[in-house]
């Protein structure tokens, strides 16, 4: 394996009740805060009154930031920035899933940087702080709860993009599976399939030496396989929320990765598919996943997609050659995936032919080529695109 230094400086709150623990980690930090959330689901649910509740046992000046977008806007870090800046907001609090906590990201770095946001997540200027901020994760999914990851997107231009810093980790995050309850189903689906592709992307490398590892990504698949669809049955089970909720976490906190670099290619093919459609993040992941897994696959790595298919699908080996066990693994994902109603092609969300030039072109932006398991084009792109149709 490669060596590494792990530091992760978030302080995890999880389980029932542990919102209680809030007006104690908010003081540490302020009085004016700035509250950002999405579309008004925390108000139906009564996550916001509950906020809401502990931040006045403490005599918070509080400020608010709705509408945050399922792909968290450009536009909307810039009006958090600048109500950051005109209020002088000390701590900001993010009170939702990935997308929520994503962009409060962006706003906590925006907000002590005089260069634009858009620069600094395009690398063209570089971070000069940030606000300290924490989070109320109400979604498993994404893992942003305890990772310095963001991923925004620019609507005007069709860009969206992952970028991180050492002022965008979380001072906090509260974990508790009984918010997740309230969660529909097809969002609840989208975050199982965003978890285990997490875990895909940190699995396909070419680092040696990584037994533990690899056992690791292999448990939460595993878990995750066990548990989703049990839980899609009975949205409200406190124990698969659980576990759920915390492989999430553990997807993406960077605990599994340790040592190697990930391939992360089909998570730049899906932004850049969800860049031009807006489409779901989870369900891009769906349908291109498999289909970079076959595109990939050859003689020289099949036995990574082997080993794969035999310890988490439970494939059987005998008599048939790595690729052959390979693709049977490929396919038993798929069938995982298809049987907790995952869409599995792109016209699922009536996307056709006619933009996938400009979404391999989307692609290769930043790179001409990108991946690290088996670098792609914009041919490979577009390959896969259309078997994904």
């Amino acid at each position: 394996m490669d060596n590494f230094i792990y530091h992760n400086p978030t302080k995890l709150i999880f389980g029932k009740g542990q919102i209680d623990m809030l007006p104690e980690e908010v003081a540490a930090y302020g009085k004016k805060v700035l509250i950002v959330y999405g579309g008004g689901s925390i108000k139906r649910n009564g996550v916001y009154d509950q906020v809401i509740e502990k931040l006045q046992e403490i005599d918070t000046a509080i400020y608010e930031l709705a509408g945050v977008e399922p792909n968290p806007r450009i536009s909307t870090v810039r009006k958090g920035v600048e109500i950051c800046k005109r209020e002088g907001i000390e701590f900001l609090l993010a009170v939702g899933g990935g997308s929520t906590i994503d962009c409060t990201k962006a706003i906590a770095v925006g907000a002590k940087s005089e260069a634009d946001m858009w620069d600094i997540i395009m690398k063209k200027a570089e971070p000069e702080g940030g606000l300290p901020f924490g989070t109320i994760l109400t979604l498993a999914a994404t893992g942003s709860e305890m990772n310095r990851s963001s991923v925004i997107t620019n609507w005007e231009i069709k860009e969206k993009h992952g970028w991180g810093s050492a002022y965008s980790y979380p001072a906090f995050s509260i974990l508790d599976p009984t918010i997740t309850y309230t969660v529909p189903k097809d969002q609840t689906i989208y975050g199982i399939v965003d978890i285990m592709s997490h875990v895909f992307e940190h699995y396909f490398h070419l680092t040696p030496n990584t037994p533990m590892q690899d056992r690791l990504c292999e448990s939460i698949l595993q878990s995750m396989i066990e548990t989703a669809p049990k839980l899609i049955k009975e949205l409200e089970n406190y124990e698969y929320r659980e576990v759920v909720l915390l492989n999430g976490t553990y997807a993406l906190n960077g605990m599994i990765n340790v040592g190697i670099r990930g391939d992360w290619a089909t998570h730049n093919l899906e932004h850049a598919v969800s860049a031009v459609h807006d489409i779901p993040h989870g369900g891009g992941l769906a349908i291109l996943f498999p289909n970079w897994m076959k595109h990939v696959l050859d003689e020289d790595n099949a036995g990574r997609f082997k080993q794969l298919a035999v310890r988490v699908f439970d494939v059987d080996p005998a008599g048939k050659t790595d690729k052959e066990v390979a693709l049977e693994g490929i396919e038993a994902l798929r069938t995982f995936w298809n049987s907790i109603e995952a869409p599995s092609k792109l016209s699922d969300y009536d996307i056709t032919e006619d933009s996938l030039e400009l979404i391999a072109e989307k692609a290769v932006s930043v790179r001409p080529e990108y991946g690290v398991f088996r670098k792609l084009d914009k041919a490979d792109s577009l390959e896969i695109l259309q078997a994904s149709l």
